[in-house]
Formats: C-alpha cells, structure tokens, sequence
C-alpha cells in the first residue's frame, strides 16, 4: 500500500519513483585512498579510480535499505566536491575541484540530465549559494581566490569577483544585511597557510567590502574559518562560522545602524572534546543548529531558541571519523550523516549514521560505498524526501 501511495506521489512532484525505495538520498562518491583503505577491516580497492553520483535507499526501516538503485558516472579526474538544490530543489548543482566546472543536474527529468557549465575564473570550486530573489547563483573557489556570479535560471556565467581574502570556501548570502560571507580557509594543494577570516562582498553591487577576523589569536592565527550560513529570517541577520583547525564556532551579527558586521567566540568545541567542525544546518523554527566535526565524528545540536547569537549546547551523538555532511527529513525524524572529508586519512569513514532525531540516538550505519572502497563526499535526499535546513 505505501509503495502504491508513493508513486503518484512522485509523479506529481516530477521527480521518478525508483524501485521500492522509501528515503532516497544522493551522494557523489569517489574511490578511498591507499591510506584511508588501510582503515578498513576487509580493504575492497576498485580497480581503477572511479567517480560517481549514486542514489542510495537509507531508509533503516526499508527492505532495499542500503541499496544502490541508480548510479550516475563521473569522469575519475573531476573531484567532484558537493551538492547543492537551488530553492525548489528542481536543479542540484556539484563543485568540482578537478576541473574549472559546474554540473547542473535537472531534478525533474527522467534520468536527472546533467548539464557542464565551464567557469573558466574558477580553480577548486566549493560551496554555491543563491540570492534572496533567487535570480543569481554564487560559487566560491578555493584555488583562484574568486567568487564567481550566474544567472540562476540559465546558468550563465555573468561575472568573476575577486574577493578579499585568499581560500574563499564557505559562502553565504544575506538579503537583508545585502552582504555575502566568505571564509578564508586553506591552500587547496596541501591544506596549509590557514586564514583566519571571513571576507564580505555587498550582494546588490558586487562590491568587496573587506574582512573581520574570526580569532583571539594573535596572527597568523590558522583557524581556517571553514563554513558559513545565515539563520534563517533572523532579525537582524546572525551568521554562523566553524573554525575548522580553531575547532571554534564564531557568530557574525549585523549592527543595522553601523551597516556592519560585531564578531564574537561563541562557542569552543574542546568543551565537547570535539575538533574540525565543519557544516553547520537550522531547523524550519531556527531554534535548533546542527554542527558537525570531523574528529571524532559527531553531530552536535545546539538550541538557538531564545537568542539566535547565543547557542546552548544540547547534545552530542557519535557518527563515526569525518562527519561531514548531512540530510534531513522533512518530517524531522531523521539526520543521515557523511562521513568522510577530503580522503583524508583517520577521517574518512566512507559510512553514512542514521540518527532518529526524535530519540537523539543512532539508528543505523549505511556501509554500502564504504565496503565498496568508495567515499561519499557529499549527501542530500531527493526532493521529496530533503529538508533545505537553512541551505
């Protein structure tokens, strides 16, 4: 009866019914290194370096859980980074650190049509964000200390800004303060020369405005400020950064009378024993975040309710080495967490934990790519099933 129930469901939301699958999610993977191989009770290496989009069953409660029900190629040299819905979630778009390319996936045909979109200015493509009318599309890149512009509906290329600070990564867009955030994370090549800001870029003209300094530390602090987003409809806005070597967590809050930016320590994760934290997700309330950190790997949860500048520490739930990122139900039930960064080793699980949110508790471990040699490097559910969570 539910699988009957869920096709015309689908239907009607455009996106295609595959197999019996309950909770669909996507995750580009890529081969595990030799070293993270190691890792592995039973090392299975693929035969060749090998790319891909794989759309995976995670429902815990499912017959086909853990089952690979469409598994869309990539070239091996692409690197392909992560992946982000645009705000209805009809088109998916993945970075690329390989190749100076965007992949636009169209989320309601058939076969999930991928279309190239060549961005010359952009070396290490990272995070992408959307204006507030979602007309423009941002890209940061890492290696050519850019943030590239596009027209959000026929993904044109409209222009390269050269921002503030070197390493743009994290990029988040705020209509309301009319800013963009960028971090300042690390050299692309060999993950050195932290930075320890974040850059602002003014959304309407595309001016760069400067940066502010997300450590207590005398320079060069190394914090490598990884991630950046917005709470959502916070009045003013409230921007939250992860310092990933700093292993703190920063606010940027908007001073509407000065137009301008106060930053603040808010929160140190060695209180949790925890360090790299890295992705940062709001609740439709926002009055919850979610923070992970790569090591050990956990999922943090913090209540925002009563101030949004102010977070309080709820819990912290083990996933395992590399909890990166992470996909959430609409209903709010559960938190599928990735678990592998950069292939590095002693945090690349290549596992995805199942959390009921509602318990707090891990369900389950997804090892499908894991024992097949393979890291996830990003995941989100498919459109009927994905909660944006602030994104």
């Amino acid at each position: 009866m539910r699988i009957r129930f869920l096709l015309p469901v689908a239907v009607a939301l455009g996106i295609p019914a595959l197999a019996s699958a309950e909770i669909l999610a996507m995750m580009n993977y890529e081969t595990k290194s030799p070293e993270s191989l190691k890792a592995l009770k039973n090392p299975v290496a693929p035969a060749a370096r090998k790319e891909g989009i794989a759309i995976v069953d995670v429902d815990p409660n499912s017959r086909t859980f853990g089952k690979i029900v469409k598994d869309i190629p990539l070239p091996s040299d692409l690197v392909a980074h992560h992946i982000f819905y645009n705000h209805d979630m009809s088109k998916a778009y993945v970075t690329a650190l390989g190749k100076s390319e965007l992949r636009v996936m169209d989320m309601k045909s058939k076969d999930y049509a991928m279309t190239t979109v060549s961005i010359p200015n952009c070396v290490m493509g990272e995070d992408v964000a959307f204006s507030a009318d979602h007309k423009r599309w941002y890209i940061s890149c890492m290696g050519s200390q850019a943030m590239v512009v596009g027209d959000a509906m026929s993904d044109k290329v409209l222009n390269t800004i050269k921002v503030a600070a070197p390493y743009p990564h994290g990029l988040a867009v705020s209509g309301g303060a009319d800013r963009i955030l960028l971090t300042s994370t690390v050299r692309g090549s060999d993950l050195g020369d932290a930075g320890e800001v974040i850059s602002a870029v003014e959304a309407s003209s595309g001016k760069v405005l400067g940066t502010y300094k997300v450590s207590k530390k005398a320079s060069p602090a190394g914090e490598a400020p990884v991630e950046v987003l917005f709470v959502p409809n916070a009045k003013p806005a409230v921007a939250y950064v992860t310092n990933m070597y700093g292993g703190t967590l920063w606010t940027a809050s908007w001073n509407p009378a000065k137009k301008d930016f106060e930053v603040a320590q808010v929160y140190d994760f060695a209180d949790a024993k925890a360090g790299v934290p890295l992705e940062i997700y709001f609740n439709k309330q926002a009055s919850r975040m979610y923070v992970t950190s790569a090591k050990p790997g956990q999922l943090h949860i913090f209540d925002i309710s009563a101030k949004a500048g102010e977070p309080k520490l709820l819990k912290s739930i083990a996933a395992a080495e590399g909890a990166h990122h992470v996909a959430f139900t609409k209903d709010g039930k559960y938190a599928f967490v990735q678990n592998a960064l950069l292939n590095l080793p002693g945090m690349s699980d290549g596992s995805v934990t199942v959390i009921d949110l509602q318990s707090g508790a891990v369900v389950t471990s997804m090892d499908t790519l894991k024992n097949a040699g393979l890291n996830p490097n990003s995941i989100v559910l498919l459109p009927q099933w994905n909660e944006m969570m602030g994104h």
